[in-house]
């Protein structure tokens, strides 16, 4: 038995004695800088907290708490002239690539866990990263860690002013972007179905009456500053937005008046008084965008108003005519102008509305993007901010996270914002077979797995691993406008891989995007009346019903989209096969339905309905994905037409 052991480990490499290899903590964002060294120390080991600078006090609290929660009772201390091994936090000079306060050194040997800020938030990063590096048996590695952020602005939004999101819903988004070092969070509670901030001067702004949807619900003046509080100790900055003079909706019902008019105006410069009276923000947001500028004068005196009162003012680029003070946050690629002068301050947004995004498609984009077409910031090119529209009505506020993919969205935000560099463009897929970027994106999505399985097992977190599936493309066919009509790799029994058009790896992928030519699919000049073929094969290791994800229309959250009809998969009479048996579409629960923002989704798409099982046998299983088109051109401007597919087994 004992030779038979020793066999079976010279076959899978392993010396008699040796050691299995500990995988490495798997950190998000990567470092800009990261040696392993040798060994793993026990975090009991470490007898104390020594705090060299008073005005760390807060960031060594924070530390205590979580050495507390994983059972060890630590003391703080301000010196110490103990040789036992300390935590030792302080603020020291960082060699980092630009100077910036949320720099760090990060250094963990036996006899000290050293972390070295440029200033407080680069400790506050430093303890998210040791955090990070604690395993299930309370060690860490020892580890020499330089980090910097690539971008000082670093933004998550949510919009609750169409669908109220409680105050425990805004603080768990504030908790996970701090654990993911990003540095703002932009709140819009005002829009046109309801404006959701409490004004002592014009209470009758949140009467339930004006509202459209969560009639009653809104952020009382004390609410905000919690959250702006909140933020704070996190090293969060809160970017206010009341949007003005757009969607601005709830505020005519409520005030009988346009904004834009005189009495209009007047009624805002009060509200902004106020609201500067109230809370401590270093910026406001005004909107601006998508309306129609019938008083020249209103921006111009909004814009002076708040600047008077020491306010940096942002505004969506494009939008109203803005001075050169205002921060623009672009939406569209037609502001790429205002990156052209070098007096305007930016952010980008524009590849950033994840509610247009599926789950896979939203991870690979993000991560593959470009912050602002750049490696790193610079003074204008601040950074970007990731955004959530959930423009249609959900049912309950937690739906948002499922229809939304948030969270694992946020991490790849994180990653790309923190690091920098990624490449030209908006890439919906991993990459085709061979290329170094599919190496790149399977690295990260191994570190963004294991994220989801130690810290988000109670939070929704829609996402499969895909990066694993090889897909053989076949086509073009021209299907001459019957979308029914079938061609050679349906009708063979086996396919000749030798005949396939390309290879690509993934589990999401579009092939024109409904915002095509600006982004990119996967076909590089996909044609109207074609049919295209995908197939795969996915190993079982024994006959058994698979969960997957199955889907190939999943609704924007920011277009009244019709549902499926019945016994189809979308309109586009698409079609899977697994070893040649036909999968049935799901039963939908609004099959049919037309499209309507005021009509929450509830099975349409992929990631929040029941998977779709399918029999796999033992051994290999044939996929085989039929993709039909006619028409680019949408039914309406609620339906465009995504021509795309998402086929993925859960693991």
């Amino acid at each position: 038995m004992i030779k038979r052991f020793l066999v079976l480990l010279l076959i899978l490499g392993i010396k008699a004695g040796a050691q299995t290899p500990v995988e490495k903590p798997s950190l998000i964002p990567l470092p800009q800088k990261l040696e392993w060294k040798k060994g793993l120390f026990a975090l009991k080991t470490y007898k104390e907290i020594v705090v060299k600078s008073a005005s760390l006090y807060q960031e060594a609290e924070l530390l205590q708490k979580q050495l507390k929660e994983l059972g060890f009772l630590v003391p703080i201390k301000k010196e110490t002239n103990s040789n036992q091994p300390k935590i030792v936090l302080e603020l020291g000079r960082v060699e980092a690539q630009d100077t910036t306060a949320e720099a760090y050194k990060l250094r963990i040997d036996a006899s000290a866990i050293t972390i070295t800020g440029s200033g407080n938030a680069g400790v506050f990063y430093g303890l998210e990263t040791l955090k990070q590096l604690t395993n299930s048996g309370k060690n860490v590695p020892a580890c020499s860690i330089t980090d910097w952020p690539s971008f000082s602005w670093r933004g998550y939004m949510i919009d609750a002013g169409r669908n109220y999101q409680p105050m425990h819903l805004l603080k768990q988004q504030i908790d996970v972007i701090a654990a993911y070092k990003l540095n703002i969070f932009h709140f819009h509670f005002t829009e046109d179905i309801a404006w959701r901030l409490e004004s002592k001067l014009y209470p009758q702004l949140t009467d339930p009456e004006t509202m459209i949807r969560n009639k009653g619900s809104f952020y009382t003046q004390n609410d905000l500053k919690e959250l702006i509080n909140y933020c704070k100790e996190r090293h969060i900055t809160l970017i206010p937005e009341i949007d003005m003079p757009g969607h601005s909706a709830a505020f005519k019902r409520a005030m009988k008046t346009d904004m834009q008019s005189d009495s209009g105006l007047a009624i805002v410069k009060n509200i902004l008084n106020e609201f500067c009276d109230t809370f401590d923000v270093p910026y406001i947001h005004i909107g601006a965008d998508e309306v129609k500028i019938t008083n020249n004068n209103f921006l111009p005196e909004v814009i002076a108003l708040l600047e008077k009162r020491g306010k940096k003012v942002i505004g969506w680029e494009p939008g109203g005519k803005f001075t050169e003070s205002t921060i623009r946050q672009l939406w569209m690629e037609d502001a790429t102008k205002v990156s052209a002068n070098h007096n305007v301050k930016y952010i980008d947004s524009r590849h950033l509305y994840i509610n247009h995004m599926d789950p896979l498609e939203s991870v690979v984009s993000i991560f593959k993007g470009k912050i602002a077409n750049l490696d790193k910031g610079n003074d204008a090119a601040l950074g970007g901010t990731l955004c959530v529209w959930p423009d249609r009505r959900v049912s309950k506020p937690e739906d948002v996270f499922m229809q939304t993919a948030v969270y694992p969205a946020v991490l790849a935000f994180a990653e790309r914002s923190w690091r920098g560099g990624g490449q030209q463009g908006w890439l919906t897929y991993v990459g085709l077979a061979g290329s170094e970027e599919v190496n790149v994106f399977k690295e990260f999505e191994h570190r963004l797995m294991n994220h989801k399985q130690h810290y988000f097992s109670k939070m929704p977190f829609p996402y499969q691993a895909q990066s694993h599936l090889k897909w053989k493309f076949y086509g073009p066919f021209n299907n001459q406008g019957d979308l029914s009509k079938q061609f050679h790799p349906q009708e063979t029994k086996e396919i000749d891989t030798n005949k396939a058009t390309l290879t690509a790896i993934g589990g999401t992928f579009i092939l024109r995007h409904w915002w095509g030519p600006v982004v990119t699919g996967l076909i590089e000049k996909p044609e109207e009346n074609t049919t295209w073929y995908a197939s795969t094969k996915i190993w079982s290791n024994k006959d058994q019903l698979q969960n997957f994800w199955i889907g190939f229309n999943n609704i924007s959250r920011s277009y009244g989209s019709d549902s499926p009809y019945e016994e189809t998969w979308d309109n586009r009479k698409s079609e899977v096969f697994v070893n040649s048996k036909l999968i049935t579409p799901p039963n939908w629960k609004q099959a049919g339905a037309k499209g309507s923002l005021e009509l929450p989704l509830i099975d349409e798409g992929y990631e929040y309905r029941e998977p779709t099982k399918v029999w796999l046998k033992k051994g290999w299983n044939t996929i085989l994905v039929k993709l039909p088109v006619g028409s680019f051109k949408g039914k309406d401007w609620q339906n465009p037409e995504k021509w795309m597919f998402t086929v993925v087994p859960w693991l």
